[in-house]
């Protein structure tokens, strides 16, 4: 340390990563800090608390703290995330005043399971914001950490994550587009922040869907056009990407690829090549010839991986070379592969060739009442789709508003209730709650898919985080969203950060076809609604779940 400004991390692990002894060995570990803060006096000739020091909370060193283990009151207490950008535990604020404080240990990278994430920035800063918003809010204020694995394709998350925590109070979920403008023009000039903005905003929308290291054919349906949504809005990206780059002054272009168009271009790449071996595959399965021309553009487009790397490294006279060295491509676990290894495709011999028809389902039309208006929701193929910020009424109330974070999500923007750190409600008469309107053509039992942000049960409460849901004038039914969640990593968790989302499922009753209104309610605060998906027995199964089913005419 000599006369370093430091902070000195107290008590131990196991080798490995792993925990230290089978149990939670307290009694050993905090003779261990005893023994630690002895040393410090010794070395300092300063009691102990003069010195700066944190005991980080990571994974299994939590289970130490939940079952009661404690450190002296001067030492920072730092809480964690889940490795995934999910915050695991916060303070209560009626605790215990603790002289130390807290801090908060942030992931932008990752080496673990399901699957480690250490390519390309996948961090997209309106999750950012939301969970260390929640951390703030709960007096997580004295040090704020986030690793960031390989800084080059983290510059602009770790700009604003520092930006952040210089000043929580000065930046909004509103101020966020701003924020990236304003980074965007000191980077690049005025002339083209707004554009330059755009694409990294909707880039880390698309990227943060799924890890590029958990992709796979599988990962999105052909149901509702999915697999071709996506191709399309990566392509368009690109195009945008590759027009502003093009328009920028010469001084710039290195430091635009680097920075903007590479991440874009090897995304919408990678994802291009899943799509052609999802192509690939269901030509082979019908013995269609075009099978051939899908696995013909998965070995150009696997190449193509390697050559916008190459780009990349061969920039400046090789300034940033091996900086996108990272394996990305052919996981079989949650290590990185020892060699990428390109997608199996498959070839149709001349002699199984089948005529290609068309084997679209067709879907049930429609028979839609006269009074349906325009702009309104509406049963279509046998399911309703409503993003979370597309209600028809908000209730505030209790001093609790409900709020838009702009940009948040999968595919649009979600809603949350501010204060975060409110009381929980009772779903009941006026409590807070949102209105949604809808046309059915159907009655009956029916189900209602809410999509959550994968937030965790941060004060480890028995039902876990709740909201409330019901039907015109039915008793609101109470859903956790993460009460099976278990204390570490592993099982149902993963089913959650892998997606990057949580889908809880309500069943619901009505009599008769025409204009119903789902409520929304409030039970506790940060829990983050990113769409509603009404099944009638229609719903196929889908990643990001269908587009919007809203009457335009």
């Amino acid at each position: 340390m000599q006369s370093h400004e430091s902070i000195v991390t107290l008590a131990m692990r196991g080798d490995g990563d792993m925990p230290m002894t089978q149990g939670t060995a307290i009694d050993l570990l905090e003779k261990i800090v005893k023994d630690q803060r002895t040393i410090i006096e010794e070395v300092t000739g300063k009691p102990a608390a003069a010195t700066p020091q944190l005991w980080a909370l990571y994974k299994e060193v939590q289970d130490y703290y939940d079952k009661g283990m404690r450190v002296p009151d001067d030492v920072t207490v730092l809480l964690c995330d889940d490795n995934w950008g999910n915050v695991r535990k916060l303070p209560k604020l009626d605790a215990q005043p603790h002289a130390g404080g807290y801090g908060m240990y942030y992931h932008f990278d990752y080496v673990g399971g399901p699957r480690n994430y250490k390519w390309l920035n996948t961090n997209a800063i309106p999750r950012v914001w939301e969970q260390m918003h929640l951390a703030y809010s709960y007096n997580v204020k004295n040090i704020w950490i986030v690793n960031v694995g390989d800084i080059k394709p983290m510059e602009f998350p770790i700009s604003f994550f520092l930006d952040y925590a210089w000043s929580p109070d000065r930046i909004t979920a509103n101020d966020l587009k701003k924020y990236t403008e304003q980074w965007s023009a000191s980077t690049f000039g005025a002339a083209h922040a707004k554009g330059i903005a755009e694409v990294i905003a909707d880039y880390s929308k698309y990227i943060s869907r799924r890890k590029p290291e958990m992709l796979d054919a599988d990962t999105y349906s052909f149901h509702y056009n999915e697999w071709p949504r996506i191709i399309k809005e990566y392509r368009d990206l690109l195009k945008k990407a590759e027009a502003i780059g093009a328009a920028l002054p010469a001084q710039y272009h290195d430091a635009y690829f680097q920075l903007v168009l590479h991440p874009v271009k090897a995304s919408a790449n990678l994802n291009e090549m899943y799509y052609y071996v999802a192509l690939n595959k269901r030509a082979y399965a019908q013995r269609w010839a075009v099978a051939n021309e899908y696995a013909d553009s998965v070995k150009k487009l696997y190449a193509n991986d390697s050559l916008i790397t190459l780009a990349y490294h061969q920039l400046n006279g090789g300034k940033w070379n091996h900086m996108m060295s990272q394996k990305h491509i052919g996981y079989k676990g949650w290590q990185e592969p020892a060699v990428q290894k390109m997608p199996e495709v498959f070839y149709v011999s001349a002699d199984e060739v089948k005529a290609m028809v068309d084997s679209n389902i067709k879907t049930r039309k429609a028979t839609y009442p006269k009074k349906f208006l325009a702009n309104s929701f509406h049963e279509q193929n046998g399911y309703v789709s409503i993003a979370a910020d597309h209600f028809t009424r908000a209730f505030n109330s209790n001093g609790i508003t409900w709020n838009i974070l702009p940009d948040h999500g999968k595919t649009g923007n979600a809603i949350t209730v501010f204060p975060v750190t409110a009381k929980a409600q009772v779903p009941a008469g006026n409590a807070p709650h949102l209105e949604y309107e809808f046309y059915s053509y159907s009655s009956g039992t029916f189900d209602i898919k809410a999509y959550f942000s994968p937030t965790l049960n941060f004060h480890q409460a028995p039902n876990g985080l709740q909201y409330a849901i019901s039907i015109d004038d039915e008793a609101p039914q109470i859903v956790s969203i993460n009460k099976e969640e278990k204390p570490n990593e592993g099982g149902i968790v993963y089913g959650w950060v892998g997606p990057n989302i949580i889908i809880k499922n309500s069943t619901h009753l009505v009599s008769r076809a025409g204009k119903h209104i789902v409520k929304f309610w409030m039970v506790d605060p940060a829990v983050v609604l990113q769409k509603l998906v009404l099944d009638f027995g229609g719903l196929k199964p889908s990643y990001l779940g269908p587009e919007e089913t809203i009457n335009t005419r």
